[in-house]
């Protein structure tokens, strides 16, 4: 194991920072950030750019120039080292004579897998491996788990009041939080590739599913219903909107209600089992899909959570009770003995407004 100095763990946290940038704009390549010094001083710094090219290292070592010879790079992920649609990064780093690579963490693309890093130590460069591994990890979880798993990372936003409600009786539920929650939410929506959702909060709400937050508007991700039957309206806001941003719809054996969702612009994923939870990460990380934000409802939720595909939960509690009679947070979850129950660990608690955030992590 390399021994790091603190001017690593600093430059490395900075480069971080820049990667985390990217999330939601980057699939299906993964979020990179790099940073070249030079005798202290950044001489080139970049994160991978939307649409996933040009890649973070291409980006650095254009700002840096002639100035990257004998620069240190810091970098979130192993510089790639096949030819694509760009020549290979390790190639480019090789090229110009930087004299040591720190690398967060290796990069399991069977066509990289320790390659990139290889190229680099053969070429005379010091190569370290393994700074905030565990953060670079975290932050391209989809990504890795597309190669190891064959599905995007999924994570559940659910909203509930201090007795786990998402609606009263009658389906009023705008809003059991308040608007520093929901803008939480919205930044959550920029920083992921996807929104899913059920076909019965389509019919029930006929939401946008959009990032509405000034500046940001432009970082919506592509939007995914799960409707095994194609119920979803040809009028919704969903379909009106999909010449503007791509829509999922993923269903059973197509019908003729799925023939005029494709005609009005939806892009029809037909599943070979409906319901079949692997076959829709399968999909959805088919089509480039690395990070999903689960929206409702909560029958979905439970699909998720008793198919331990909830990767992250984000769940926002307001402070408000609404009885036995309202609506479960959570839909069925068919639970015959409590060991069974899924089971998250809670990383952080925020207070957002007057509501509280409690985000949890699927235990390794």
């Amino acid at each position: 194991m390399a021994s790091f100095s603190s001017e690593d763990k600093k430059w490395m946290r900075a480069a971080l920072g820049l990667a985390r940038r990217g999330l939601g704009q980057t699939a299906p390549n993964p979020s990179v950030g790099c940073i070249l010094v030079r005798d202290g001083i950044v001489v080139g710094r970049g994160n991978t750019q939307p649409g996933g090219r040009p890649h973070a290292e291409v980006v650095a070592l254009r700002q840096a120039g002639t100035k990257a010879k004998g620069s240190t790079v810091y970098v979130t992920l192993e510089p790639c080292s096949h030819y694509g649609k760009t020549p290979p990064c390790s190639e480019a780093l090789i090229n110009a004579e930087v004299v040591r690579v720190v690398a967060a963490v290796d990069d399991n693309d069977a066509r990289v897998s320790g390659t990139g890093l290889k190229m680099l130590h053969e070429a005379g460069i010091q190569v370290d491996v393994g700074l905030f591994s565990e953060e670079a990890l975290e932050l391209n979880r989809g990504f890795f788990l597309s190669n190891t798993d064959a599905r995007p990372e999924f994570s559940i936003k659910v909203a509930t009041s201090l007795d786990g409600k998402i609606a009263l009786v009658s389906g009023e539920s705008k809003w059991i939080t308040g608007s520093e929650a929901r803008r939480y939410g919205h930044m959550l929506r920029a920083q992921h590739d996807g929104i899913l959702v059920g076909v019965n909060t389509v019919l029930a709400d006929d939401p946008s599913l959009d990032c509405r937050i000034d500046g940001l508007e432009d970082r919506s991700p592509v939007r995914i219903i799960l409707d095994s039957e194609y119920r979803t309206p040809v009028s919704s806001k969903l379909v009106q909107s999909s010449s503007q941003r791509d829509l999922y719809v993923l269903g059973g054996k197509q019908n003729s209600n799925a023939r005029n969702l494709a005609k009005a612009g939806a892009k029809i994923i037909e599943l070979p089992t409906s319901g079949d939870m692997q076959a829709i990460g399968s999909a959805l990380s088919d089509v480039g899909l690395r990070r999903i934000l689960v929206e409702g409802g909560g029958q979905v939720y439970a699909s998720f959570l008793k198919a331990n595909m909830c990767d992250t939960l984000y769940h926002f509690q307001a402070g408000k009770l609404l009885g036995a009679e309202s609506k479960n947070g959570i839909g069925e979850l068919g639970l015959a003995q409590l060991s069974s129950s899924p089971h998250l660990k809670a990383q952080k608690v925020l207070s957002v407004g007057d509501d509280m955030l409690t985000i949890y992590k699927k235990p390794e």
